[in-house]
């Protein structure tokens, strides 16, 4: 069971193969469709790509509270430069993920460098930049330009390209956690800060890094959900902050840094859509839902410190018989 828990890519896995079977089997006329597989996927696909980069975070030790008002802001920014202010697209696409990658900057130099608590910052960065999706947003801004709308609304071999670029961007950075040098060292840094610190590895570059490629992954998240859309809503990515880190808690990070895999983020994401289209399917409140996902989150994080917990003590427990065996052999020796 132990090894189970801690394995926790493979058992979500079977998990959610599980969840699809059972679901099929209650709804056979509804569930295994291919329409409804379709929404689940591009539902999903927007959320999948924001918990990458909170996974990212998640393994060096920290999270960001402000993805979801990023991804409001975003789409708003880019739909008011294009409506009011007639730039072209690909202008306004570019300034609003400057934009996004600027909050970042501003989040990770005040936690890095000035040591503010990450869970204050970007609590408040959530309120200040959901303040500003309304003022550029309003009630809504419609009637985007067409190639702004074909970003998301287009196809590739049947499939919508928000699941293409959801699907790029995981398997990238999967990539990159599993390969490069630069992204190995956020694992250095969750695992350990101050012997990361002492080894050379720029610890506060890193996490400023980290926070800045966060919000700009919800900046793109932002885009391709108003273009899906067709319109920049202020409201778009309410409580996507807790979907995310549900995602990538339940896919194996851990929130004292170290341990996740993008691909856990990613099945994460694919868990949480489950349960958010079974919910739908089985006419549940949407009071009920918001407190069915709560008890998720809080699951995920138990079952994280009970893991935690166990490798304690397992370490515990093997350096004492360790110590004991050379005790022995020195008085042996006597």
């Amino acid at each position: 069971m132990a090894k189970l828990l801690q394995d926790r890519v493979y058992t979500l896995a079977l998990t959610i193969v599980l969840v699809g079977i059972g679901a099929a089997v209650i709804f056979p006329q509804t569930f295994p469709t291919f329409g409804n597989m379709s929404q689940v996927v591009l539902n999903l696909s927007i959320d999948s790509i924001v918990a990458v980069g909170m996974m990212l975070l998640l393994v060096t030790g920290v999270f960001d509270l402000s993805v979801g008002s990023v991804v409001a802001f975003s789409g708003g920014l880019a739909a008011y430069l294009m409506f009011f202010l007639n730039w072209p697209v690909p202008l306004a696409i570019l300034s609003a993920l400057g934009a996004s990658t600027l909050i970042g900057a501003v989040n990770g130099y005040l936690i890095a460098y000035q040591g503010i608590n990450p869970m204050i910052q970007t609590l408040a960065m959530m309120g200040i930049v959901r303040g500003g999706a309304l003022m550029v947003s309003g009630s809504g801004i419609q009637n985007l330009p067409y190639w702004f709308g074909a970003i998301g609304q287009s196809r590739l071999l049947g499939v919508q390209m928000p699941v293409w670029y959801m699907l790029l961007v995981v398997a990238v950075f999967s990539f990159l956690m599993d390969k490069s040098v630069f992204f190995r060292r956020y694992y250095y840094i969750g695992g350990n800060e101050r012997a990361a610190d002492l080894s050379g590895i720029r610890v506060k570059r890193m996490k400023m890094y980290g926070f800045m490629l966060t919000s700009t992954l919800a900046g793109i998240a932002g885009i391709l959900l108003a273009s899906r859309l067709g319109a920049a809503l202020s409201t778009s990515g309410r409580g996507l902050e807790l979907r995310v880190i549900t995602a990538a808690i339940l896919g194996g990070a851990s929130l004292t840094g170290g341990q996740g895999r993008i691909i856990g983020a990613l099945l994460g994401a694919v868990f949480m859509g489950l349960v958010s289209n079974i919910m739908i399917l089985a006419r549940v409140s949407g009071y009920w839902q918001e407190i069915i996902l709560g008890l998720i989150l809080i699951t995920a994080v138990w079952t994280d410190l009970l893991v935690q917990r166990r490798s304690s003590i397992k370490r515990s427990n093997h350096g004492g018989s360790k110590n004991m065996e050379q005790g022995t052999k020195k008085v042996t020796s006597v």
